[in-house]
């Protein structure tokens, strides 16, 4: 709260842009917000849709929403606020040509230029140089754009829709945040810098010791990072604007003189700051009202707006006003009721009345009193409409282009989290001045381990299908598919039984409608659909008398780092018929960062059985044809190292393990420990996804049975070739099968290399099948095949 009234009186903003969750100076961001106490923003153009994943199998969209939820959490630790553009991180790119062939840069340009008129900033940093130093073609993109914008902002006749809603503005300056990153190192004595390695006494910490804690929130990608203490010197470059001489932020007026009439506010703020009591910030409640009155009179503008909201923040904190709205439930159903509890508490005793609550259709006045340390507690049963929207987030809601979300409402661009399913807004007149006070409606509930927790509030449809594997791939091994789906509350769906449209019919999308049925709150119904009645198309599933559209997945993604996440899709089910075939029966899978290609095994026709560190210390693993390990196994399964020795057994004895790619993070002490050979990883990829793959050795076994690969099984892929390929091996042990390159690059073998081991196979592959493969594509299934049936072909 004192830190609160003392950035009262300062009146400048910064904001960083770069293009990832994680990309950001997180001890940066923390020294401007709390040391300097400038309002501070953090624009990452994605939300790291296209990363990998070191928590859980999510991937894409999915993986989007962990990250997105993850930043938020890193930005209330460090005090900045968080905001996205549209762009998609569509993975790995090696230059920002590539990236804008994905992007549209027009499109993503505006929302950089939108996201600066919105803030407001004084002054723009990137984290990342226009010229490449950064790496990743979508680092190097950010700070193009971000430049780009930098003057773009200022000019009406960008752009100018934005107009009705912003107006332009022109920061003071650019700097380009520079750094030295592993054998990079972009800084020189002669820059520009200062240091942010403080310690602040008044949170008991360091800037260091604060950023430590936000970036450590970045779990799904293993940044979990030891806190720093001491000087820690931040450098800079100016990209755009006059050059700072003596401080960041020179030139820029940071107190009230940049608001007409604003002298005054200065003083009342320095009189309340120097007689503050930690003990009872109540005391300072009726000047916090007086000051809020004094800002009301400003002009309108900018700041007068953000220290009206800063001010009616510190008002509720130095009052000890506590207001909840909860309910019971979790899901609120279309065409149900639920029950809303608001809860007020007076904890400190100031001259407070509740004068109103909205909610919805709700709009109800009172005039009660809250005395101090008594609860009052109000209730109301809600009737959920089916005009009530589910609970989405705005940038899911349409359908995406390769490398964009599409969001047709341009003032939830930059926006980073979902909408709350309920925003109740409490009317409190404290010391004779009505304030609103907006609070999202949450579950609310106790859990053994964790106490108390809150939890979003998700509306959902009266009808909500399991989540299913949405590829069929028809072999002679499958029967079929089941597809569930739970009624949220007592219905009768109406219509005759399932419909099954014949086969041979012309429309490559039909819907798949099922009716007929009755059910209880929570039942559910599954509908069994057998292989014979589906066809190769696209099948949109739902229930009676909905045809135009597939009915809703509900996915729900649980971590404790993070508030649960629930999104919904369409229950699509895409049936695939192409040439596969397979040998060998029994798969092994050891289950490394997450990934969805044990899925696909069991589609082609095998029995897989997962693999943790008890399964293999106890089972025969002799009965398996194939060993497969996940994605980063060996970064993220610190006891396989354990196995080396009976794993290279198993493949001298015939066995066939086949490794997908690792990283070269954290693996230096079991590289060693992989193959029967030696081989190192290295960052080598191949991004392009069209990239033409060279047969090195067309007879190979590999390329022949039981599928014949021909070029036409690389046509299709998803987002890129190969990534974290192996090098540094001797011919004389490994076979190389593929060469690859992305444009403008030389050949590369090591996206597949194979060894010869005793009676067996052992295999080290960068081909990124964990994404093939759940996209259904042919060429990729048919080539897997063939990996796992290396060891068989004597035997067919």
């Amino acid at each position: 709260m004192y830190l609160a009234l003392r950035k009262l009186n300062v009146l400048g903003s910064v904001l960083y842009i770069a293009a990832h969750p994680d990309d950001e100076n997180t001890r940066l961001l923390a020294y401007f917000s709390k040391d300097r106490m400038y309002r501070t923003g953090y624009l990452s153009l994605t939300r790291g849709d296209g990363g990998q994943n070191l928590i859980g199998n999510e991937q894409g969209i999915e993986l989007g929403l962990i990250r997105t939820q993850e930043l938020l959490s890193a930005r209330r630790i460090d005090g900045a606020e968080q905001f996205f553009s549209r762009a998609f991180d569509f993975g790995f790119s090696k230059n920002p040509q590539e990236t804008f062939t994905k992007w549209d840069r027009e499109k993503i340009l505006s929302d950089v230029v939108w996201v600066i008129r919105k803030f407001q900033p004084d002054i723009i940093i990137t984290r990342f140089p226009t010229t490449g130093e950064g790496g990743h073609g979508h680092h190097t993109a950010s700070a193009i754009l971000a430049n780009e914008a930098f003057l773009d902002a200022a000019d009406p006749n960008k752009f100018p829709e934005q107009l009705k809603f912003v107006k332009p503005w022109q920061p003071k300056r650019i700097l380009w945040n520079t750094f030295n990153f592993g054998n990079t190192n972009t800084t020189s004595s002669d820059q520009f810098k200062f240091d942010v390695g403080g310690y602040n006494p008044l949170l008991g910490k360091s800037y260091g010791e604060i950023a430590a804690t936000s970036r450590s929130q970045h779990k799904s990608q293993g940044f979990g990072v030891g806190a720093s203490r001491g000087e820690a010197i931040e450098y800079f470059k100016t990209t755009g604007g006059p050059a700072p001489e003596n401080d960041i932020m020179d030139g820029v007026e940071l107190s009230w003189k940049r608001v007409q009439g604003g002298e005054m506010i200065s003083k009342i703020i320095d009189s309340l700051t120097s007689s503050f009591d930690l003990l009872h910030p109540e005391n300072s409640v009726k000047g916090l009202v007086r000051l809020c009155k004094a800002i009301n009179v400003l002009p309108d503008g900018y700041w007068k707006n953000q220290k009206l909201k800063e001010v009616q923040q510190l008002v509720e904190q130095c009052s000890g006003l506590f207001l909840d709205a909860t309910t019971m439930d979790q899901f609120a159903v279309q065409t149900d009721s639920i029950r809303i509890n608001f809860f007020l508490n007076n904890r400190l005793g100031v001259n407070a009345t509740l004068k109103n609550i909205s909610v919805d259709a709700l709009d109800s006045a009172f005039n009660i009193p809250l005395t101090k340390n008594k609860n009052v507690l109000l209730g109301r049963i809600f009737y959920v409409p089916l005009s009530k929207p589910i609970t989405q987030p705005y940038w899911l809601q349409n359908k995406m282009e390769e490398g964009y979300f599409n969001v047709k409402d341009q003032q939830k661009i930059g926006q980073a989290d979902v909408d709350p399913a309920y925003l109740t807004n409490f009317t409190v007149n404290i010391e004779g001045q009505d304030f609103n006070f907006a609070k999202p409606v949450k579950y609310k509930f106790t859990d053994p381990v964790k106490g108390e927790v809150y939890e979003p509030v998700v509306i959902i449809p009266q009808i909500t299908f399991k989540d299913f594997n949405p590829l069929y791939i028809k072999t002679e091994k499958q029967d079929g598919v089941e597809v569930s789906f739970t009624a949220n509350k007592s219905l009768n769906i109406p219509g005759a039984p399932t419909v099954f449209h014949p086969l041979n019919s012309k429309p490559d999308t039909l819907p798949l409608i099922i009716g007929g049925v009755s059910l209880s709150k929570k039942q559910v119904y599954t509908e069994s659909i057998t292989d014979k009645n589906l066809d190769p198309r696209i099948y949109k599933i739902n229930t009676a008398p909905d045809s135009s559209h597939g009915g809703f997945i509900q996915k729900s993604i649980t971590y404790d780092h993070i508030p649960f996440i629930n999104y919904f899709k369409e229950a699509i089910l895409k049936v695939e018929k192409f040439d596969l075939k397979t040998a060998g029966k029994r798969i092994g899978y050891i289950v490394g960062a997450g990934d969805k290609v044990s899925e696909a095994l069991e589609q082609m026709g095998y029995d897989v059985t997962m693999l943790g560190d008890k399964e293999l210390s106890r089972n025969n693993i002799q009965q398996f044809d194939a060993i497969i390990t996940g994605v980063r196994a060996y970064n993220t399964d610190i006891w396989l190292n354990n196995y080396y020795d009976k794993l290279m057994k198993y493949v001298s004895e015939g066995g066939n393990l086949i490794v997908q790619y690792n990283t070269n993070n954290f693996i230096s002490t079991v590289s060693s420990k992989i193959g029967p050979y030696k081989f190192d990883i290295v960052n080598r990829r191949v991004t392009d996804e069209n990239a033409e793959v060279k047969f090195l050795n067309p007879d190979h076994t590999v390329l022949n049975f039981p599928n014949k690969i021909t070029p036409q099984d690389f046509t299709g892929w998803i987002q890129e070739r190969s990534i974290y390929h192996a090098a540094n091996f001797d011919k004389k042990n490994f076979e190389t099968i593929f060469s690859m390159h992305d444009p403008g690059e030389p050949d590369d073998e090591g996206s597949l290399i194979i060894a010869h081991y005793g009676k067996g196979t052992f295999v080290y592959t960068g081909l990124v099948f964990f994404r093939e493969l759940p996209a259904g594509v042919p060429g990729a299934y048919r080539l897997f095949a063939n990996l796992i049936a290396l060891n068989k072909q004597k035997a067919f």
